[in-house]
């Protein structure tokens, strides 16, 4: 019979244990994230690719379930394909054992010349040294170090938390009434709902995996008990993805499917395999005790088994699923905004970029629609530009509320520049929509009043508006394809345009003297020559917080870019280059 003191003990540890294995999860997941970005971004149609990747970020960032729910949200933004995703789910059951292994070190004993060097390994010998280290670490202001720290930290956390669980229940060693609870899980059915209660309350294979191996301390566990309940671990751990999938389109939906399937068959295959063994073959080594080692070899055996039988047979559990999933779904524009990313805010991050990006791109062909308008009007093209105004709008409010949830989350102080900067950027995208409606209204007057501007004016114009083409496809290409050189021409061209604009309006005060154009005309050619040059500033900003990001804030924008203007020679020789190429025909 448990102490109460046992009792409280064995919560304690299991605290320490669970904070440990978050503290160290989500502080890889976050240090890990560029590289995350890197290895989630380049999937193939080739599965054992995937299978290879998704072992390899489970791996590190400790957690099945958090790969599955990234994965889940990749199939539901259209990113991946649900083909694709099939392989990563495998890799990932592979890739959490992992950390059946890490805390299987809690069990090393003595004895032994090589038992005695391996007493070197055992946590109680080396938590202290890594919890000092970490602490050390973790004081430092460089981001890189003080993650380091969180990670040491978290996992000395979790070796006490292991160490004090096993410490706490070896008083039930000699207890029959746990040793009659345990006779229970034999049964393969009960052994299995067991697993699957643990893991789908505590949401964690790792987690559960390791309260297990705690228990092995008491030499009560074997392998009867502790097969069946591993399975059901595995099984468990889908519940994770099949909350995530709520609300997602009907490939995401297969995808949390896929990982129940898989992990469905592969207990099946795992339970099927242990008894022909146990009950055909006779190896008594089943029918004793099992320790910390021998659940992250059955743990690790199931994963790998499961993956030879079923990786060759992924079409067939593709073409199950969407028997399976059946209900019609419709892709919604901003579902790249996936909250399920949050998790991980690096690579909610990366989705908020290309977001931006096609923001962007609608903004910029609104305007060159809206420019093109000023020659050639059409109804139908001034309806295209109203309704991209329309999605630009929405695009600001989902993408800013998006980057707003992500700043809330833990994140780097370089991701937190990246999301100020994308703030920025959205609004600046935002309001050269706003100027392509504008110019839009001027093209609606003109074609209306029939008005028509002189062959000089025209033509200065059309001088001007290849410009601003040139600067919107300069400073939209800049932080689509992050390209310093494409930014840092933007300010030279900004400045040419607005001498430009200064040069056409002089032009106008003197045609308007000579009586070669109107008063009117002369309003509808001061509304243009504003919006343009007020899409020019806007492109400024936006190269100016790409330059600014790429510096990693040395400067703050505008000073950045006064620096860049007043002694950079580089500067020069491109307002030079541009101030020619789109100089105005000499005065008549």
């Amino acid at each position: 019979k448990m102490s109460v003191f046992d009792l409280l003990t064995l919560i304690l540890g299991l605290s320490l244990f669970l904070f440990g294995m978050n503290l160290m999860g989500e502080t890889l997941k976050k240090s890990a994230g560029n590289r995350l970005k890197n290895f989630l971004g380049k999937f193939t149609s080739n599965r054992f690719k995937g299978f290879i990747l998704g072992t390899l970020v489970t791996a590190i960032i400790q957690s099945s379930s958090a790969a599955t729910v990234m994965v889940v949200g990749f199939v539901n933004s259209g990113t991946m394909m649900l083909s694709q995703a099939i392989g990563v789910i495998m890799g990932a059951n592979v890739g959490t054992s992992v950390t059946s292994w890490i805390t299987a070190l809690a069990g090393i004993e003595g004895g032994g010349v090589v038992s005695s060097l391996m007493q070197w390994f055992k946590p109680s010998t080396f938590t202290p040294i890594i919890a000092l280290i970490g602490l050390l670490l973790f004081l430092e202001k460089n981001d890189q170090r003080k993650n380091v720290g969180t990670i040491l930290l978290g996992f000395s956390v979790l070796m006490i938390g292991m160490d004090t669980m096993s410490d706490s229940v070896s008083a039930l060693s000699e207890n029959q009434a746990f040793r009659s609870l345990l006779l229970m899980f034999e049964n393969p059915i009960l052994g299995l709902f067991a697993g699957i209660i643990l893991t789908a309350v505590i949401q964690s294979s790792s987690a559960s995996i390791g309260i297990l191996q705690s228990f092995t301390s008491t030499g009560a566990i074997t392998f009867g008990n502790a097969v069946p309940i591993i399975m059901g671990q595995n099984i468990g751990t889908c519940i994770t993805a099949i909350i995530a999938s709520t609300g997602t389109n009907k490939n995401a939906k297969r995808t949390s499917v896929i990982h129940l399937l898989f992990n469905v068959f592969g207990a099946v295959i795992g339970l099927a395999i242990f008894y022909v063994t146990k009950n055909v073959l006779k190896l008594s080594v089943l029918d004793g005790s099992i320790d910390m080692w021998g659940i992250a070899t059955v743990h690790t055996l199931f994963n790998i088994i499961t993956v030879a039988v079923l990786l060759p047979l992924s079409k067939q559990l593709e073409r199950l699923s969407i028997a399976l999933v059946r209900e019609k779904g419709n892709f919604e524009t901003f579902n790249t905004l996936d909250e399920r990313f949050l998790a991980t805010p690096s690579v909610a991050i990366e989705r908020s970029n290309e977001t931006v990006i096609t923001m962007g791109q609608t903004a910029i062909d609104s305007f060159i629609i809206a420019c093109n308008s000023l020659s050639s009007y059409s109804a139908k093209d001034a309806q295209d530009i109203k309704n991209k105004e329309i999605l630009v709008d929405e695009y600001e409010d989902k993408i800013g509320t998006y980057l707003l949830k992500i700043s809330e989350e833990s994140i780097l102080e370089s991701e937190n520049r990246e999301i100020n900067m994308l703030l920025h950027m959205i609004g600046d995208f935002e309001r050269i929509s706003d100027h392509a409606v504008n110019i839009l209204e001027s093209s609606e007057e003109i074609n209306d009043k029939k008005i028509r501007f002189s062959d000089d004016a025209n033509a200065e114009l059309y001088v001007l508006i290849n410009a601003l083409k040139e600067i919107t496809e300069l400073s939209f290409n800049s932080i689509k394809e992050r390209d310093s050189d494409k930014a840092y021409a933007v300010e030279p061209l900004e400045q040419v345009i607005d001498k430009l604009c200064e040069e056409i309006k002089n032009r106008h005060i003197v045609r308007l003297q000579r009586n070669d154009c109107t008063i009117e005309q002369g309003f509808i050619l001061t509304d243009i020559l504003t919006n343009l040059e007020r899409v020019a500033d806007h492109c400024s900003n936006i190269a100016g917080c790409f330059i600014e990001l790429s510096r990693h804030n040395a400067l703050e924008m505008h000073n950045a870019l006064n620096e860049y203007r007043k002694g950079d020679e580089n500067f020069r020789n491109k307002y030079d280059f541009y101030a020619k190429k789109y100089e105005l025909t000499p005065k008549r």
